[in-house]
């Protein structure tokens, strides 16, 4: 009779694993679908449009456009500048992402106060007009290779800060990055969490931002996105264009070296 039971347990046992398998199966399956679905008609576009009229339009007290901006490639060159961003620049003595680079050329060409971005909010005002910006700018890297290679000094010390940032715990859940992307397999809800550790996983996260947010009707750049890790993180709201959120990101982009630019991105 025991041994019945035990073989009765155990045949119920692997049906249940078998129906859960087939349930996380149906529920990837139907996840995808759901994203192929919204990527149809991708709203940044709009957001894409809206960037290159910024950047091409003359602004500021000094009323002159952001086409002699250099994103590290040369003035005025566009094509491929994100693929290779963040990097380090001369002219600041910083590492700088495509956000925090276009704050200095605001103000070295445009003679606007970067203030107003860093203590602005994200929707609202100048900040708005900096991720629509950075979604045209990504438009022109998509297809291109990250080439993101640390050999500053700056870049290593940037490489060192993001890393010791991404396995940071703290707050009042003791969480860190690395509590959601550095496994496989995670997921939250509808959104699987790439594994930031591994190259694969960082080119997921690192090539599809921006992005549209379904769920909120928002291009988010990927500092909107860090903010709202830190956010979940319970962690202290992290400045804007902060030599710490660059880090994150460049420690991102070096592990993502290699994978192809997909952005803009649609996300749920």
């Amino acid at each position: 009779m025991k041994t019945l039971l035990g073989v009765a347990v155990l045949a119920t046992g692997v049906a249940i694993g078998a129906g859960l398998a087939v349930a996380q199966g149906t529920t990837a399956a139907e996840i995808e679908r759901y994203r192929e679905m919204i990527a149809d008609g991708n709203p940044a576009e709009l957001y894409e449009m809206r960037g290159e009229e910024l950047w091409r339009t003359p602004a500021g007290p000094r009323n002159a456009s952001l086409e002699r901006c250099d994103l590290g490639l040369g003035p005025g060159v566009v094509k491929g500048a994100l693929a290779q961003l963040p990097r380090y620049f001369p002219d600041t003595g910083r590492v700088q992402d495509a956000e925090s680079r276009i704050l200095t050329c605001m103000q070295q060409i445009q003679g606007i106060d970067p203030r107003q971005v860093i203590d602005g909010h994200w929707g609202q005002g100048k900040r708005a007009e900096v991720v629509a910006m950075v979604t045209w700018l990504s438009g022109q890297s998509r297809g291109a290779r990250v080439n993101i290679v640390p050999r500053h000094t700056r870049e290593h010390e940037a490489l060192a800060l993001g890393r010791q940032m991404f396995f940071f715990q703290a707050g009042t859940f003791d969480f860190s990055c690395a509590a959601c992307h550095s496994v496989d397999g995670k997921r939250i809800r509808m959104q699987d969490l790439p594994n930031i550790t591994t190259p694969a996983g960082a080119a997921l996260g690192w090539t599809s931002w921006p992005a549209y947010r379904v769920s909120n009707s928002q291009m988010w750049s990927m500092q909107h996105r860090l903010d709202d890790c830190f956010r979940q993180m319970r962690f202290p709201q992290p400045v804007y264009g902060s030599d710490l959120m660059i880090a994150l990101s460049y420690f991102m982009a070096v592990q993502s070296n290699g994978a192809t630019i997909a952005t803009p991105g649609i996300k749920r």
